[in-house]
Order: structure tokens, then C-alpha cells, then sequence
């Protein structure tokens, strides 16, 4: 029996060295050698090493992927623990569907004879942005008609466009040699048009506020309406299911990432707005607040009215539900923890939406098993809760993106640049001063 102090030396191997040792072509094992100083146990243990995005994809391709759901692998992992999950999955499917109002449409309608150089410009009586080329204009989803005011908006423009309707398109120009036309009225599809796709500067918001309001008025807000004394809280968050809460520190989720958008396959352009890795976190590395956001992009012409709707929120406004897929590969052990948290493990932070302040007080934070259970106790009071998320058509968003992972050989790709991660930055407010002050 061995009397001296421990030591403990890990020697990992290379590709070459171990290659002999390995269980399967997707699995590579390291050899760990562990010497007791002085001792007479001496013994070799192997361990599972981490997989590659090179090695996801090939099995993509060889359509030999074991590709699950989030909400499937958090089983798996409950069953047969995390290790056995992370060595036998190779991806796992995220999804969310709830309203993203920073959304919207790049269009190109193409030339008329004579020809005109857009200025102001209406679809469905919905002004679009007249600030670009001629011809090119970006319709946001939250802009109003300017005669049926916030029940129809740019999204339900988006909508018809996707179901195949005409819609109809006028332009006003003040007329130059080139673009001698100074007025345009006439009807666009969806098919007609040149180049139609989604620019979203801000979706897929990382654990969004649970709303609720204090104040002895009923309140109309982007997370719908909130009775007053507490009456209800509301929240918009597929919980286990959503894109960032899975991959909470940004290490597969990044500029470049091939996503599923609105059905349509698309790509993460950008960090989105308000983009603020620098919330305060949980043990798992889960942000307690509203964090990540991503810009993203896809062919409106792919997309499909099933995973995009547009909506109108009683005396706020027009926004559309977006649908947001993302694939992520279980490279190793610690992503694969954070893909088995469940709603019981991730929890949100309720914000009193009846203070009309940019900072309003938190009133404590909720799991979300507890707000899927239809109430909260927030100070001693029992209140309902309600998501303005739909938790079905996120399931369905994932089992999709695992079709498409599974069967039709969507590989991954591996971020071009990383989102800013924690610690990088924080979102700044807007200051109201004076020219004199500056």
C-alpha cells in the first residue's frame, strides 16, 4: 500500500498515437496514464475526447448523424447520463417562435418603363424605407398603414407576400434625367420580385423578461396586456428549447451559422442588437436576464407562412412571430450540459413593467417549469402566467431543423467570428442632453 503523497499526471495523446484505441470512426480516445509516486498501482484509463465540427459534418453527409432534439437529449441524458448523451449525439436541434419585432425585408421590385427612383414608397399602404437605390427598399415589420393604423402592419404585408397574394405597390420621386418617372401604382408578388429576403437586426432574444404590472391599471405592452395589482406576468421564451439558452456562452452560435429561419435555411449575419453578453449568470453559465440577440438572414422565398405570422398587440402595435432554428453540435461534455438543462433549471428574472422608467425593479426570478405550470408566487401572491411564445410550434421548428440535420445532409458550420462574449461588452443607454451640454 502506497504511504507517499498522490501524484496525478494526464498525458493526452495524439490523433496518430491513440488511433489503435479508438471505439468508432467518430470517436477519438485519449490515453490517460495515472502514476502514484512510489506506488505499486500503476494503470492505464481511457476517456472520451472531444469531437470535431469536421467529424459532425462528415457523418452528415454519410447521413450517419444521430441528431436529436433539446428537449430529446435532456431525456437521454437524464437516462443514461450525460457522458453516454455527448459521446452518442452528435446534434442537437433548437427552436423558438414568438413575436420578434425588430424583423424585416430587403425587396428589390426591378425596373419600370420610364424608369423612377423610389422615394417615398408604400406596400398595401404600409410605407417602406425610400432611402436606398432606385428600386430597392426595406419594409419593417412594425410599420403601420398609414390609413388602418397598428391592426395591419409591414409584417402582414410580409404575410400576404408569402401566401401568394398581390400586393400593391406605390412610389413617389421628385424625377431626375436618369429616372425621369416621378409616380408608380401598381400590384407585386412575392415571385415577381427580384431579390425578397429577411434582414432581422434582432431576433432570437436570450431569456427575455417575465412581464407583469404593479401599478392599479391595466397596461398594453410588446408582451401583451397586463392586468393590474399583479394580475398576470406573461413571458416570451421557448425555455429549454430556445437557440441561446443552449448555447448560453456563444461557443457554436456565431457569425456564419447555418440556421433554420422562418423555414427557409439561413445564416447568422451578425451579433443583433442590444446584443449584452454582460448579464449576470447562473452555476451554468445561463444569463439571468435578457442577453444574447442575433441578426439574421434568409430567402423570403423559401419561407413559409406556418413559421411566420404577423400579429397586432392590442394599443402597441404590429410585429410578426418569427420562427428561429439553430443546430448544435455536441463537440464536447460541456456542451452537452448545458443542452440537458431543463425548464426547471433555467430561470428568468420578472421585471414590474407598471414602472414607466428605462430601469424597472426586479421583482424576483422564476424557473421556467414553474411559469409552464400556469402561476407564480411573486410576494405572497399566487399569479397566473401566460407565454405569448408558442412552445408547440418551437417543438416543431426543432423536429424540423432535425429532418433537415438527419435526412437532407444540412451540415453545420463552424462560426466565422464569434459573438461578443462575456465580459466584452454591455448595451449603452440613450441620454437625453442639449446641444450645449455636449
Amino acid at each position: 500500500m502506497t504511504t507517499g503523497p498522490v501524484l496525478e499526471r494526464r498525458l493526452r495523446l495524439s490523433r496518430s498515437e491513440v488511433g489503435w484505441y479508438r471505439e468508432s470512426a467518430d470517436t477519438l480516445l485519449a490515453l490517460t496514464r495515472t502514476v502514484r509516486a512510489g506506488g505499486v498501482l500503476s494503470y492505464l484509463e481511457v476517456e472520451s475526447m472531444a469531437k470535431t465540427w469536421e467529424e459532425i459534418n462528415a457523418r452528415i453527409a454519410a447521413g450517419e448523424a444521430v441528431v436529436f432534439t433539446a428537449e430529446e437529449f435532456a431525456a437521454l441524458a437524464a437516462d443514461e447520463g450525460l457522458s453516454a448523451a455527448a459521446k452518442r449525439v452528435d446534434v442537437v436541434t433548437t427552436g423558438t417562435f414568438g413575436p420578434m419585432c425588430s424583423s424585416g425585408v430587403m425587396l428589390n421590385f426591378g425596373h419600370s418603363d420610364p424608369p423612377i427612383r423610389m422615394g417615398k414608397i408604400t406596400l398595401n399602404d404600409v410605407e417602406a424605407y425610400g432611402g436606398l437605390a432606385a428600386v430597392d427598399t426595406y419594409l419593417g415589420v412594425t410599420q403601420p398603414s398609414e390609413h388602418r393604423g397598428i391592426e395591419y402592419g409591414g409584417a402582414h404585408v410580409i404575410e400576404d407576400l408569402l401566401r401568394g397574394k398581390a400586393v400593391r405597390l406605390r412610389a413617389w420621386s421628385y424625377g431626375t434625367d436618369c429616372y425621369p418617372r416621378t409616380e408608380i401604382d401598381t400590384w407585386v408578388t412575392l415571385e415577381e420580385l427580384n431579390q425578397a429576403y429577411f434582414f432581422n437586426p434582432r431576433n432570437a432574444y436570450q431569456n427575455y423578461a417575465v412581464a407583469v404590472n404593479s401599478s392599479d391599471r391595466p397596461i398594453h405592452t410588446y408582451l401583451g396586456t397586463l392586468l393590474p395589482r399583479l394580475g398576470n406576468a406573461t413571458y416570451c421564451s421557448a425555455g429549454a428549447l430556445a437557440p441561446l439558452l443552449n448555447d448560453p456562452t456563444y461557443r457554436t452560435i456565431g457569425v456564419g451559422s447555418r440556421i433554420f429561419v422562418a423555414g427557409a435555411p439561413g445564416y447568422v449575419a451578425w451579433q443583433g442588437t442590444q446584443h449584452n453578453p454582460n448579464q449576470a449568470r447562473d452555476e451554468h453559465g445561463v444569463p439571468l436576464g435578457p442577453a444574447g440577440t442575433l441578426a439574421v438572414i434568409a430567402d423570403l422565398k423559401q419561407a413559409s407562412p406556418e413559421f411566420f405570422s404577423a400579429a397586432s398587440f392590442t394599443s402597441y402595435g404590429a410585429s410578426a412571430f418569427m420562427g428561429i432554428g439553430v443546430p448544435i453540435p455536441v463537440l464536447d461534455e460541456d456542451i452537452a450540459a448545458t443542452l440537458a438543462l431543463t425548464d426547471a433549471d433555467l430561470t428568468a428574472t420578472v421585471i414590474d413593467y407598471g414602472v414607466a422608467r428605462r430601469s424597472r425593479p426586479s421583482l424576483g426570478q422564476v424557473t421556467y417549469g414553474q411559469l409552464r405550470s400556469g402561476s407564480i408566487e411573486i410576494d405572497g401572491k399566487t399569479v397566473p402566467t401566460g407565454p405569448i411564445s408558442s412552445l408547440k410550434v418551437a417543438r416543431k421548428i426543432a423536429a424540423e431543423l432535425k429532418t433537415w440535420v438527419a435526412e437532407r445532409g444540412f451540415t453545420l458550420q463552424q462560426p466565422l467570428e464569434l459573438l461578443p462574449q462575456p465580459g466584452t461588452q454591455s448595451t449603452k443607454p440613450l441620454e437625453i442632453r442639449t446641444e450645449e451640454a455636449i
